[in-house]
């Protein structure tokens, strides 16, 4: 099946109403500015509040107006985020910003991370760009690949800039490529885990699981001490879905993937029907408030001693130090369990969060020396010191008296690691079959459908747009 072009995903009249939640700042707060990085909104004057207009008047201060200016554009608000990945990149454009004074200016658009495709896609629909943004792997990059929206990188990495290009880390940029071009750069790497409250395990007398029954007998302990055993939201369908690919693959195995997209398995068989059925019996033990709950709210409820663990990547360490310093103590890390009778206990679910250039920029020469920045020694440091996640360049001295604890936790499951698979609704044939997914394992979670009623719906996609 030929993936839908961008030009179809977004009608040009949807596009002012969704760009009016960006906001664009031009002054990310670096030094002693008194502009504090106000916001605006993207669209037009008329837009904005009359304090917005006065940040606007104040952010423009920033920018000599001698500069080239280019546009980047993330998920999360620069100014008031306590994720300490996002405080890093803010660090990373106040430097560059300080450093090419006068050469290179970066103007930063920012949405929450729910919201971010849309407007994306809303911004790339009204033929406005951004110069470079972030991007998930897997079906959200190759709707930009596809579309040609993205850079092709390969000439300037290989040989412009080999000597960057040659200090990443070996296999970083295989799921960035496409047909021997690389389409990204990634800036950091992080693998999905369970993290757990040491003191309510404690408390409950639990030990650590290993295997999917042994979870199931530690949340029925942990619930009769009094605290919700798993932090999961299905408000935002990727969390669901993510712990539905862990099932699925501790059930089937590795190859399961590549037989659906050879049409060599169906969605119907067994492994995942059992997966399905799996999910459904371990949200009994969700906060009663996991349908509705955000990513944000889920992992709050960790770090706010409400629940006893979340099933999450290493990139939420940034998130839950930043808001709670003090839970860094008591916050352990296992790999997610073994299903018995099952496959590889030792894969893990692994990402990159990546760079990609427009294919419409007029400065490709600001947008790499900014990429540079991303993953130079200081912003790589930092990502694991500070941040808790993996840097993808190799070389970097890193202090790991100075990193979170949970860091090394992460590190030593890894050691153990027989190989690693992407997000499955990232990994799946199309955005649209991606959602599909998620959907469906959202369906079991709310007792919508039965598992054979939810993957005969991934089924039934899979047959009218991807086997036909």
């Amino acid at each position: 099946m030929k993936r839908k072009l961008l030009s179809v995903i977004l009608s040009v009249g949807m596009v002012a109403s969704l760009l009016a939640g960006c906001a664009v700042s031009t002054d990310t707060g670096s030094g002693d500015s008194d502009a504090g990085a106000e916001e605006t909104a993207t669209t037009t004057e008329d837009a904005a509040t009359e304090d917005e207009a006065e940040d606007v008047s104040a952010s423009e201060d920033a920018a000599t107006g001698e500069e080239i200016e280019i546009t980047w554009m993330f998920w999360d608000d620069l100014e008031a985020t306590e994720d300490l990945i996002s405080k890093g990149y803010k660090e990373v454009i106040d430097r560059f910003n300080n450093d090419y004074a006068g050469v290179y200016h970066v103007n930063v658009i920012t949405t929450n991370l729910e919201e971010y495709d849309t407007k994306l896609n809303a911004l790339i629909a009204a033929n406005d760009t951004p110069d470079i943004f972030i991007c998930n792997p897997g079906p959200n990059l190759t709707q930009y690949v596809e579309a040609g929206v993205a850079a092709d990188l390969t000439d300037i990495l290989t040989n412009q800039e080999k000597e960057w290009y040659d200090s990443f880390s070996g296999g970083i940029f295989e799921r960035i490529t496409y047909d021997g071009k690389i389409m990204a750069v990634p800036t950091n790497f992080a693998a999905a885990c369970v993290f757990y409250n040491t003191e309510i395990f404690e408390e409950a007398g639990v030990e650590v699981p290993t295997t999917y029954d042994e979870l199931l007998a530690a949340c029925e302990k942990i619930q009769a001490a009094g605290y919700t055993p798993i932090s999961c939201s299905a408000g935002t369908a990727w969390c669901l879905s993510m712990v539905a690919g862990y099932l699925c693959d501790r059930v089937g195995g590795p190859d399961n993937l590549a037989k659906i997209e050879s049409h060599e398995m169906e969605w119907t068989d067994p492994t995942f029907i059992e997966a399905g059925e799996k999910l459904k019996e371990l949200s009994q033990y969700f906060q009663p408030t996991a349908a509705g709950d955000s990513n944000d709210q889920a992992t709050a409820a960790l770090y706010n001693g409400e629940a006893a663990m979340l099933i999450q990547g290493s990139w939420a360490i940034a998130q839950i130090n930043g808001n709670n310093p003090d839970f860094e103590q008591k916050c352990g890390v296992f790999q997610f369990p073994a299903v018995e009778g099952g496959a590889d206990p030792n894969r893990m679910i692994v990402k990159t969060d990546n760079l990609v250039m427009s294919s419409t920029t007029e400065h490709p020469e600001a947008v790499i020396a900014l990429m540079k920045y991303f993953t130079d020694e200081t912003a790589q440091k930092y990502t694991a010191e500070v941040g808790g996640k993996i840097p993808v360049v190799n070389g970097v001295e890193i202090d790991y008296t100075k990193a979170p604890a949970q860091l090394s936790y992460v590190q030593d499951i890894l050691a153990n690691m027989t190989g690693t698979f992407g997000f499955y609704n990232e990994s799946l044939a199309s955005v649209e079959a991606g959602d599909t997914f998620d959907n469906a394992m959202v369906d079991i979670f709310l007792g919508n459908c039965t598992s054979e009623e939810a993957f005969q719906k991934v089924e039934d996609f899979y047959l009218k747009e991807v086997w036909e």
